[in-house]
């Protein structure tokens, strides 16, 4: 066989075989992208809880504490003990993630992105995703959304980072998309839609076009005037689905059968369905799955407008956290999304995302064959990777 004969070999990745180009040769144009809520990336300390219990760390309320300033002392000693091995598991789950995208949630800034990439990634995967980019959205905490890229995917194609939109200005009144509902929540027109941001990133990979559009929607809490957390912010995620969708529209155009490459990533705190837990490890758990009857999620799946890859899993079997306060609330749920346009859910119509677990901590109920072998070092409670697992995909881009 010579060198201008295809030569055809594995890949590993579930990337597709492409014969093209002069003389018949060899072309992969596979893409890993993966989306991964990392729990609070912080490069700085939260002194809160000497003043408000409810953000003190469990540790700390077992001591008596003299004064703020001898507080602030052991909450930086516990912070910094407790983040190396936190940080070792989430490094270890974004590399058995093996994405040449990752999208991430909860990253407190630029600079302490790098300090994790460097400290821990790449020690571990040797490849370094080089470029970084975030930008600040809305978040009180501050908190924010970022993404990650390799020069090249694992077949050699180079990832272009081509232009980033921040969305975080947009507000209720500008879209359109006050209510009733959003006023009874004590949400103003004037307000801005976004909790942190819909952060849209043009990239360009072997030539071909992708836009990824990457979310971190608002977060349920708990019950407030009378209703569980995730009733009483329904209305918020709601209005920030309808206005990713409407950015998506303004850009792509309404005709969802086109051919435009675009994926929704991240965490919308908010599932279609769910697996109730009920039982105890001495009996044995049960589970089982039910559908919910309202979600912000319907306002994406509507007349085929995106694919959530991840249901292509069985149904019990696509759960990305586990949710619990106490025996009588426990289930497992996806909040963690990759949602493919019409044009690349058709191309990779076989194509089945991964679920790292493997960085849950002990305390996590597995259904029947779903258990995984913990990382290193995960404790019942914690040390964790981080409370959501990564959602890895491998998509034809040829």
């Amino acid at each position: 066989m010579n060198a201008c004969q295809a030569r055809p070999f594995p890949c590993g990745r579930g990337s597709s075989l492409v014969i093209g180009g002069r003389c018949g040769q060899t072309r992969f144009m596979s893409l890993r992208i993966a989306t991964f809520n990392v729990e609070n990336l912080m490069s700085r300390f939260d002194f809160s809880g000497y003043r408000n219990q409810l953000n003190q760390d469990r540790t700390l309320a077992l001591f008596e504490i003299a004064d703020e300033a001898e507080y602030k002392a052991l909450e930086r000693a516990r912070a910094i003990a407790h983040a190396d091995d936190t940080r070792q598991l989430t490094a270890l789950a974004i590399a058995a993630a093996r994405a040449d995208i990752l999208c991430l949630q909860e990253v407190d800034n630029i600079e302490a992105l790098k300090a994790f990439e460097y400290g821990y990634l790449f020690k571990m995967i040797g490849e370094g995703y080089r470029q970084k980019y975030t930008t600040a959205g809305n978040d009180g905490r501050g908190i924010d959304v970022a993404i990650m890229l390799k020069e090249k995917t694992f077949h050699g194609q180079p990832i272009e980072f081509v232009r980033m939109t921040s969305h975080a200005h947009v507000t209720y009144e500008e879209f359109g998309l006050h209510t009733l509902q959003l006023e009874a929540v004590g949400e103003k027109a004037y307000e801005r839609i976004f909790r942190r941001d819909c952060l849209e990133i043009d990239l360009r990979i072997g030539g071909q076009p992708l836009t990824v559009y990457l979310v971190h929607f608002k977060s349920m809490g708990g019950p407030r005037n009378g209703m569980d957390g995730r009733e009483a912010t329904m209305p918020i995620r709601i209005a920030e689905a309808q206005a990713v969708r409407r950015i998506i529209e303004n850009r792509f155009g309404k005709d969802h059968a086109a051919g435009k490459r675009w994926v929704i990533c991240g965490d919308m705190n908010d599932y279609a369905e769910r697996v109730i837990v009920g039982g105890d490890a001495f009996s044995g758990f049960t589970f089982q799955p039910v559908a919910e009857p309202q979600s912000c999620l319907h306002v994406l799946y509507a007349d085929g407008f995106c694919e959530n890859a991840v249901l292509r899993r069985p149904e019990i079997d696509r759960w990305t956290l586990y949710h619990t306060r106490g025996p009588q609330e426990r289930h497992l749920c996806q909040l963690d999304y990759i949602m493919l346009s019409p044009a690349l859910a058709k191309r990779n119509a076989t194509a089945v995302p991964d679920i790292i677990r493997n960085g849950q901590p002990f305390r996590t109920p597995f259904p029947p064959g779903q258990e995984a072998e913990r990382f290193p070092r995960v404790g019942w409670d914690r040390p964790k990777a981080s409370d959501h697992c990564p959602v890895a995909i491998t998509l034809d881009m040829a």
